[in-house]
């Protein structure tokens, strides 16, 4: 699940994604831009000296890099003031490869004529696997111990999770972590929910009266949106049980995986969103409309309830449009709704993993592989976090506290958001820290007043991070495409992604009821039952890894 994209998005989690750097970062809000060029070239000059502590063990080199996603395009090195700072300082220089949205075909391309770049981002599973069993990859074990940023900041349980069954780890992970994240839940219309008398909006009972007098009072206006591709629904599901995040296609039932079709948390949530559906409480153009016309939606303050894995970045984005004409208009994020009955400290609508979202990895074409890691690993501690998320020193801090964290000069605290995007800075983090970033943000948002205090940040800080559940011990889990239990797994989704949609359009619960008992029997005629045993297995796999 790709949720983190959305963050990027922000990650931060998994998230549409359109850059993979700032998934879970927050750049701190509003600032005046009358110096914005002035400072920039000033602080080129101030910190042009060498970066010393880890940036020291940095050894000069020059690299290719291709990111295997179709929606990214990694932007010219040197073209913004980190990058720069970094080929003058740490001499190192990366030549980007691009996809140019056809990231599946690229790869397969490369892979045949061997032609590969000296780094890759992609996901984990299949895409590494692939190249490992070829014979592409550098295993990154013995320069562990010399570069230990990683090493001490992931820890040996999560380095565990990502070796391969070689017993040796060619994975470096990107946004991992030890504390809760996640960007997914609800967020409510301030100004309709007022209007409307500020009723309890706790439970899916509660939230069904609240959509039915919305869609009667306001005609223009969406009562629920369920994001693209009707991706909300997912997260609706951690709604209908305690402590159940939404598993893809599969239940956890005691030691064992069973059919996601039969799983009577996933029935219950498709009857209730199909009922909203089809009372045109759920906007009607969910498998069709993009982000961009979501964000428009909630930009304009057409929708009155959106819940999605993501809902803390485009819920800022909102926040503000709204806000910029309206002080009392706006989004205001509020605690997951529920099925009564339910202890609502319990409801996880969000899921993390230590391991984070995906991963970089170093191609036998690399001249020198060392040289490539102990950059990698700089980018990874402390002082590479805070320049490729934060800018470098002497931008928009100058002096950091005894935690480390940047303390905001002028610019930082006056320069206007839009002149801090333009400096791109987290967009050429590939090797995020999560738990290191996430802390440093929200103390960093703290130094500015109320009202220039990041919504995202505010609102991951309130909710979203307290009803996430661990859920390290389900990665890894996809077989490899061209295994018999790859071909299945193929099968199942395809079934899965029809009933999902005739479901949604189904004209009763007995209708719901009736296409996943069909789903059911489909998906085992394709060999579910042994995909469901593949994966449990490697579920109990993880489970003695992490233990």
């Amino acid at each position: 699940m790709a949720v983190v994209l959305s963050t990027v998005l922000l990650i931060a989690g998994c998230g549409g994604g359109n850059n993979v750097a700032v998934q879970n970062t927050a750049e701190p809000d509003k600032q005046p831009a009358a110096t914005a060029a002035a400072t920039t070239a000033a602080a080129e000059t101030a910190t042009a000296e060498p970066a010393g502590g880890s940036g020291s063990t940095v050894k000069p080199v020059t690299f290719s890099y291709y990111s295997n996603y179709d929606w990214d395009t990694t932007e010219q090195w040197g073209a913004d003031s980190t990058t720069r700072w970094i080929a003058d300082t740490l001499k190192v220089k990366v030549t980007p490869v691009q996809s140019s949205g056809a990231a599946e075909t690229k790869f397969s391309t490369m892979i045949a004529s061997g032609s590969l770049p000296d780094v890759i981002m992609t996901d984990r599973g299949s895409s590494v696997e692939r190249l490992r069993q070829g014979g592409m990859l550098v295993a990154l074990d013995e320069y562990l111990d010399k570069y230990p940023n990683l090493k001490n900041n992931a820890g040996e349980a999560t380095l565990g999770m990502l070796r391969s069954d070689d017993g040796k780890l060619y994975q470096f992970p990107n946004w991992y972590t030890s504390s809760p994240n996640g960007n997914g839940g609800w967020i409510i219309n301030k100004k309709i929910y007022k209007e409307l008398g500020s009723p309890k909006l706790e439970t899916y009972d509660d939230l069904y009266t609240y959509l039915k007098l919305v869609k009667e009072k306001y005609s223009d206006v969406i009562p629920l949106e369920v994001g693209a591709k009707a991706r909300g629904i997912d997260t609706m599901y951690g709604g209908f049980a305690e402590n159940k995040p939404y598993l893809a296609k599969a239940n956890p039932v005691g030691s064992e995986l069973k059919s996601i079709f039969e799983d009577q948390v996933f029935i219950e949530n498709m009857k209730y969103a199909s009922k909203l559906f089809r009372d045109k409480l759920i906007s009607q153009d969910v498998f069709t409309q993009t982000g961009d016309q979501i964000n428009e939606k909630l930009k304009t303050g057409r929708v009155a309830v959106y819940v999605d894995g993501d809902v803390v970045n485009p819920g800022r984005g909102a926040d503000g449009a709204l806000k910029a004409t309206d002080p009392e208009a706006g989004y205001e994020i509020i605690w997951p709704i529920h099925k009564a009955g339910l202890d609502a400290a319990k409801i996880t609508p969000n899921n993390y993993n230590s391991l984070g979202w995906n991963v970089l990895v170093i191609t036998r074409n690399a001249k020198d592989p060392e040289a490539i890691f102990s950059y990698l690993d700089w980018v990874t501690s402390d002082e590479g976090q805070r320049v490729t998320n934060f800018g470098r020193k002497g931008l928009y801090w100058d002096e950091t506290d005894s935690d480390g964290v940047p303390i905001l000069n002028a610019a930082g605290l006056n320069t206007e958001q839009a002149n801090k995007d333009k400096e791109r800075i987290g967009r050429f983090n590939w090797v995020g820290n999560t738990t290191f970033i996430d802390g440093t943000k929200a103390k960093m948002d703290a130094q500015l007043p109320a009202d220039k205090q990041n919504w995202t940040t505010l609102a991951q800080q309130k909710v979203t991070w307290k009803t996430s559940r661990n859920f390290t011990e389900f990665v890894n889990l996809d077989p490899l495409p061209d295994s018999e239990e790859g071909t299945i797994a193929a099968a199942v989704n395809d079934i899965y992604q029809e009933v999902f949609a005739k479901a949604l359009y189904a004209k009763s619960d007995e209708e719901v009821l009736s296409l996943l008992n069909k789903a059911n029997e489909d998906a085992d005629k394709a060999g579910y039952a042994k995909l469901l045993k593949f994966q449990t297995e490697r579920w109990q796999s993880n489970l003695s890894k992490m233990k």
